[in-house]
């Protein structure tokens, strides 16, 4: 499903708002972490919990943590390693993940790789098996900002993976990289036949929107749109609403400046670029981006919470239906929050980035 644009709409800054100091849930340690990035869960009520350095973990609600065999070699330097993880459609049967992970390369360089694999617990130990590669990053290269994240469509016929431009601001604006873009792909990794510029091939016939920067939140909102947010420069984190075939400007334009401190156009200069639905500077550093519909927080429900690595917290969004959204609420955490999940228990689960990072869950406050 496709929706209007919200060009030349009104753009928030977020950032002013202050967060709030009252916190209505209570927060639960579960589990501990080396560098946690991503947390899935399945039917079942367990989660796989990805580490950077290139683990994954089978965890139940208590913690308990099994470790799953079978994760490929990872390029782990800085914001690269094992990334994301997501359970495929039709999983309770078929037992598919995909991952995102770096994939290492000559002189230290390394490219993005998704694969799948069947998640297998027999006869003892959880492990990865019969393991392909559905997707792979040609332009190998150093820097960070990988992006990496996966979306599949309500569908179930189509995923969505993020790019980010791996610190090469132009190559977001080149149409031959697979860099700074979000791609649509079929779940084999072919190219589907309605994408925007399907006949062109390549990376171009792949690629659904262009123009993004470091993109570590993507997810579907209950109505199908499709919502994506990025981080900016030195400013100008975003959210955005993806529309197929459009340019979200990076780095032509920005709500942020160059980190050396000279000035870029602002997206109000130039009306051809979508321009961000909500925008935050200074900056949060958004990673993760999760749908809320469970039944402990029922005044939640339609919105989405955002991870915030700077200064570290969780980010509440609200939409009014029509494409726009606002920032809701702003907790500070005292802890950088890599990623965020709704589970099945109708709790919100949180991942924080540190050596020592924990799996934390959050209810109501009684």
């Amino acid at each position: 499903m496709v929706f209007a644009p919200q060009t030349g709409g009104a753009q928030t800054n977020a950032a002013m708002e202050k967060p709030r100091a009252d916190r209505p849930f209570t927060i639960t340690p579960v589990a501990t972490f080396d560098t946690p990035w991503a947390l899935a869960f399945m039917p079942d009520g367990r989660m796989l919990v990805t580490e950077k350095p290139g683990r994954l973990y089978l965890v139940d609600s208590q913690g308990r943590k099994r470790q799953v065999q079978g994760v490929p070699e990872v390029r782990y330097s800085g914001q690269n390693g094992l990334l994301d993880i997501a359970t495929a459609p039709g999983f309770a049967a078929n037992r598919t993940v995909y991952f995102t992970y770096m994939e290492p390369g000559g002189g230290g360089s390394s490219s993005m790789v998704l694969a799948r694999a069947r998640l297998s617990e027999e006869p003892s130990a959880p492990a990865l098996r019969d393991l392909q590669i559905v997707w792979r990053q040609m332009a190998q290269g150093l820097g960070g900002q990988p992006g990496g994240i996966i979306a599949f469509a309500p569908d179930g016929k189509h995923l969505f993976l993020t790019s980010g431009d791996r610190m090469r601001p132009d190559t977001a604006q080149d149409p031959e990289l697979a860099l700074g873009k979000v791609l649509r792909l079929n779940l084999d990794g072919s190219t589907p036949a309605d994408n925007p510029w399907a006949s062109a091939g390549g990376v171009r016939a792949q690629t659904w929107t262009t123009g993004h920067r470091n993109p570590y939140g993507l997810a579907f909102a209950p109505d199908g749109r499709l919502w994506l947010h990025e981080m900016g420069p030195r400013g100008g984190d975003e959210l955005n609403l993806l529309v197929a075939g459009r340019n979200y400007g990076w780095p032509i334009v920005s709500n942020g400046d160059n980190y050396n401190g000279t000035p870029i156009p602002r997206h109000t200069t130039r009306p051809e670029f979508e321009a961000p639905v909500v925008y935050w500077t200074p900056v949060i550093a958004p990673a993760g981006l999760a749908f809320y519909n469970g039944s402990q927080f029922p005044e939640w429900q339609g919105s989405a919470f955002i991870g915030a690595l700077r200064p570290g917290g969780l980010v509440r969004i609200r939409f009014d239906g029509a494409g726009g959204a606002v920032q809701a609420d702003r907790w500070e955490l005292g802890s950088r929050i890599r990623d965020v999940a709704a589970g099945p228990d109708g709790a919100l689960w949180l991942l924080e980035d540190s050596s020592n990072g924990r799996l934390l869950r959050l209810t109501p406050k009684r």
